[in-house]
C-alpha cells in the first residue's frame, strides 16, 4: 500500500535528500518553502481564506497583504535573512499575515506563546535575539515596561487606543495595498531555518525548536498522504472523489503552537481553503460556527473534542456538514470512538501524533482503523522512522514498552543556542520525544505515557493514559488526569481528578466499582478528586499535571 502511494510517478512518490549530513526521505512535490506557498496560493484569488466574526480575508488578498508587510519589514525595518521576527498575539487574521510576511522576507518566525506572562515573554524575545515585534494589544499591555530596554521594533495589531512612543500600528504600517503586489526577491532554500516555536514549557525554561522550510512544507503533504492511505486501507482507490469539494477548516487550537501553524494554516492556505479563526476554544462557540460556516472539519486535542460532543445543546445545532475530526497532542481514549460513531456515525474520524520538534504530523490513525485500532495513533507517514528503545538506545520488539523514536525531513534539527539540549534530545538524527510507547506487530504505536508522567507505585509502573482511557468509558466522565500522590511506603500511589458530566451525580465509590476488572487493582485511583470547572491546560490545550500536582498536594482524595 505504501508503495502504491510513492512509487516513482505516484502521488506521494518521495526522494533521497542530504539534509545536514543525514540522508532523509522527502516527499518530491512538496513546496520547498513558505514563499512558493504564499506565491501559488494567489491563485485561488476571490476564495475565502481567514474568517473571524464578520471580517472574510480572500487568498488574493492576504498574498497582497503579506507581501507588502514582506517589502515593509525589509524596507522600514532592515529585516535580513536570518534576522528573528516574533510574533506574540491570540488568532487572528493579523497572525497569519505577519507568519508568511515574515517568512517571505527572509526571516525566522518567532511564534512567542500569547499566554506567557511579561518575564515569559521577555524571555523569548532575549532568547531568540528578535529584532521585531508583532502583538496584539493584550500582550503589547503586558510588555509595556520591558519593551524599552530590549530595543526592538514593535508593530501592534488591532490598537484599542493611541500606540505608545515607539510602537506602530500594524494596519499603518502595511498601509496601501496594492492588488498582485509581488514578494520581494529574497534567496530561500528549503534547510533554511524558518521558525523558532518555543516548548510549552510545563516545566523549566522552554526551549525554542528550530524549523526549516522543509521541515514545515513536508506537513501539508503528510497529511494528504494520511487521507489517501486511509481510503485505500478503506478499500477505496486514489480515485475516489474527495468526500467535499472544498474544506471549510474551524481553527480551534492556537497558531503559535506546531499543530495550528503546521497542521491547519499551511495546509489550508495551499489547498484554497477556508479556515474559520477562533480567538480562543468555547465548545458551545464551535458548534455555532459549524453551523454558520458550514465547517467540513477541525483538529483539536481529544479532550476538546469531547466537550464538543457533550456540550448541551449539540442536538440543538446542524453540524451534517463535518465530514472528519481529528484529534492530537494527547493520547485519544478508545472511548472517544464509540462516542464519535454514536454521535457523528459515517464521519472519518482521526488521530495523530507529534511534537513540536517533529513539525507536526509524525503518526496518524483515520478510517477504518480509528475504530480496529482504538487508542493508537496509527502508522508513521512515508517519510519519517520510528523505533521503540530502552534505556540504551536498543530496539526493542513488538508489545514492549520503550521511549519512542522519531526520525524524519519534518525532525528539527535543533534547539535554538543549546547546543547540550540537542545532542541529548537528538542522536544522528533520532528523536527522543520522551514518550513512552509500544508498537503492534502491524506497526501501529500506541502512546502509553509520558516517561515523566508515569507514576511508580510500589515498583510497579502505572501508565497514567491507560487509567484515563479506562476512567472516560464512564459515560459521566467528561474530562480526568491521572497523577502520582506521594506515599511513604508505595512512593506513589495512583490519584485521579475528575470532571463529572454536568448534572451527573458521580461519586468515588462508583468511579472505583466501575473500574474494577477494567484495569489491574494496582491500577485503580487510590485517591479521586472532583471539580465541576474546566482543568488547567496550557495553550496547546493538554491538561497542566504539574499545576494539579501543586494544587493537591497534601491533600487526599475521597
Amino acid at each position: 500500500m505504501r508503495a502504491e502511494l510513492t512509487a516513482p510517478g505516484a502521488p506521494f512518490e518521495m526522494a533521497d535528500v542530504e539534509v545536514r549530513g543525514l540522508r532523509l526521505r522527502t516527499w518530491k512535490h512538496a513546496k520547498p518553502t513558505l514563499r512558493h506557498a504564499v506565491a501559488d496560493a494567489r491563485a485561488f484569488g476571490d476564495r475565502d481564506f481567514l474568517v473571524y466574526g464578520e471580517e472574510r480575508v480572500t487568498h488574493g488578498e492576504h498574498a497582497d497583504l503579506v507581501a507588502t508587510l514582506a517589502r515593509r519589514l525589509i524596507e522600514e525595518y532592515g529585516v535580513r535573512k536570518g534576522d528573528r521576527v516574533a510574533i506574540a498575539m491570540r488568532n487572528h487574521p493579523e497572525w497569519s499575515v505577519a507568519f508568511f510576511a515574515a517568512a517571505c522576507a527572509g526571516a525566522i518566525v518567532v511564534p512567542l506563546n500569547a499566554w506567557w506572562t511579561a518575564p515569559e515573554l521577555e524571555y523569548g524575545l532575549r532568547d531568540s535575539g528578535s529584532r521585531v515585534l508583532i502583538a496584539d494589544q493584550q500582550r503589547l499591555d503586558r510588555l509595556r515596561d520591558v519593551l524599552p530596554g530590549l530595543g526592538i521594533g514593535v508593530m501592534v495589531a488591532r490598537p484599542d487606543g493611541p500606540v505608545p512612543d515607539g510602537v506602530r500600528d500594524l494596519a499603518a504600517v502595511i498601509g496601501e495595498v496594492t492588488p498582485g503586489e509581488p514578494l520581494p526577491e529574497v534567496s530561500l532554500h528549503p534547510d533554511d531555518d524558518a521558525t523558532i516555536f518555543y516548548t510549552s514549557g510545563t516545566t523549566g525554561k522552554p526551549k525554542g525548536a528550530v524549523g526549516t522550510h522543509r521541515n514545515i512544507c513536508v506537513n501539508p503533504v503528510s497529511r494528504l498522504y494520511s487521507g489517501a492511505r486511509a481510503r485505500l486501507r478503506a478499500g477505496g482507490s486514489l480515485s475516489d472523489p474527495p468526500p467535499v469539494d472544498r474544506n471549510v477548516w474551524l481553527l480551534t487550537v492556537p497558531l503559535f503552537h506546531a499543530t495550528g501553524a503546521h497542521s491547519v494554516l499551511l495546509p489550508a492556505l495551499l489547498a484554497g481553503d477556508a479556515l474559520v479563526i477562533m480567538y480562543k476554544w468555547d465548545a458551545g462557540k464551535a458548534l455555532e460556527l459549524v453551523e454558520r460556516e458550514r465547517v467540513t472539519g477541525f483538529t483539536c486535542v481529544p479532550t476538546m473534542l469531547l466537550q464538543f460532543l457533550a456540550h448541551p445543546d449539540f442536538d440543538r445545532y446542524d453540524v451534517s456538514s463535518l465530514a472528519g475530526v481529528s484529534s492530537g497532542g494527547a493520547p485519544a481514549p478508545a472511548a472517544l470512538a464509540d462516542r464519535l460513531a454514536e454521535q457523528l456515525p459515517g464521519r472519518s474520524p482521526g488521530n495523530g501524533y507529534g511534537l513540536t520538534e517533529t513539525s507536526s504530523v509524525a503518526t496518524t490513525n483515520a478510517g477504518v482503523d480509528y475504530t480496529l485500532k482504538a487508542g493508537s495513533v496509527g502508522l508513521p507517514v512515508a517519510i519519517c522512522d520510528t523505533k521503540v528503545v530502552d534505556a540504551e538506545g536498543k530496539e526493542l520488539p513488538a508489545g514492549e514498552v520503550g521511549e519512542l523514536w522519531i526520525k524524519g525531513t519534518n525532525v528539527v534539527m535543533g534547539y535554538w543556542n543549546k547546543p547540550e539540549a540537542t545532542a541529548a534530545a537528538i542522536t544522528d538524527g533520532w528523536l527522543h520525544t520522551g514518550d513512552l510507547a509500544r508498537m503492534d506487530d502491524d506497526g501501529f504505536i500506541f502512546i502509553v505515557d509520558r516517561a515523566k508522567d508515569m507514576v511508580l507505585r510500589g515498583g510497579e509502573n502505572v501508565y497514567c493514559a491507560e487509567v484515563e482511557a479506562a476512567l472516560y468509558e464512564h459515560p459521566d466522565v467528561l474530562e480526568c488526569a491521572v497523577i502520582g500522590v506521594p506515599h511513604a511506603e508505595l512512593g506513589e500511589e495512583v490519584g485521579a481528578v475528575v470532571r463529572p458530566v454536568p448534572g451527573s451525580a458521580l461519586e468515588a465509590e462508583a468511579l472505583t466499582t466501575f473500574l474494577t476488572g477494567r484495569i489491574a487493582k494496582f491500577k485503580i485511583p487510590a485517591h479521586i478528586w472532583f471539580r465541576p470547572d474546566e482543568l488547567p491546560r496550557n495553550a496547546a490545550g493538554k491538561i497542566l499535571k504539574p499545576e494539579l500536582r501543586a494544587t493537591l498536594s497534601g491533600s487526599a482524595g475521597g
